[in-house]
């Protein structure tokens, strides 16, 4: 799924050639991709929120729709959103570090993102798109690249835990304004249950702020 607005011509031609991307095949940074590539991403010229992901999982490589899946319903809980408004492009932007289904290690878990994507898109496609107000930074991967591509890596921690831990220091009134999180992924329950102040005061200052963006734009949640 790649949605753009007709109305950026050079986002346009730049979503067009991420489309067509074959170079973690034919010119990858290590082992080539194992399987047929599919960039997986939603997003336009009009966007106020940027949901910046980790990388798609099977699943989603298999729809080409960012967020098909158990994950994604935890995701569309926690921001109070529903399908409708959360696939809405003109409205939020979905960019993962890595575009297409990284594949599985020797134990069946999900590998990092290619690295061949932040290298040839990433800068190219956040410079293309100013208007982006907030980004949910979901996981270290994306922490860390959007922390350090609007010079504050100093904010991010030795870990997931800590940088997400000092989420007030990170979403001080700046533009674009950063919330970090963890991945929606179930297998993060034991965290989130050992750190309840996640669900009692980060998850609330984040709904209020995809809210306050979305009211902006005539297109508030019910």
């Amino acid at each position: 799924m790649t949605v753009w607005s007709s109305t950026s011509k050079p986002l346009e031609r730049l979503l067009a050639e991420i489309r067509s991307c074959r170079v973690c095949v034919e010119a990858p940074l290590g082992r080539p991709l194992a399987h047929e590539p599919r960039p997986v991403l939603c997003l336009s010229a009009t966007a106020r929120l940027l949901i910046a992901a980790q990388a798609p999982g099977v699943r989603v490589q298999r729809s080409g729709t960012p967020f098909t899946d158990a994950s994604g319903d935890r995701l569309r809980s926690w921001l109070g959103l529903t399908p409708e408004v959360f696939y809405d492009a003109r409205h939020v932007a979905i960019v993962a570090m890595g575009f297409c289904f990284p594949g599985h290690d020797a134990k069946g878990s999900d590998l990092p993102p290619r690295p061949e994507c932040r290298a040839l898109w990433h800068d190219r496609l956040f410079a293309a798109m100013p208007q982006i107000e907030t980004i949910l930074m979901i996981g270290r991967y994306a922490q860390d690249y959007h922390l350090r591509r609007l010079g504050r890596a100093g904010d991010a921690g030795r870990n997931l835990s800590e940088t997400v831990s000092r989420w007030r220091e990170i979403a001080s009134p700046s533009r674009p304004r950063l919330f970090p999180l963890p991945h929606p992924s179930w297998h993060n329950n034991l965290w989130i249950k050992k750190n309840s102040w996640f669900e009692a005061e980060l998850l609330p200052a984040v709904r209020h702020e995809v809210s306050r963006l979305l009211e902006l734009e005539g297109a508030a949640p019910p």
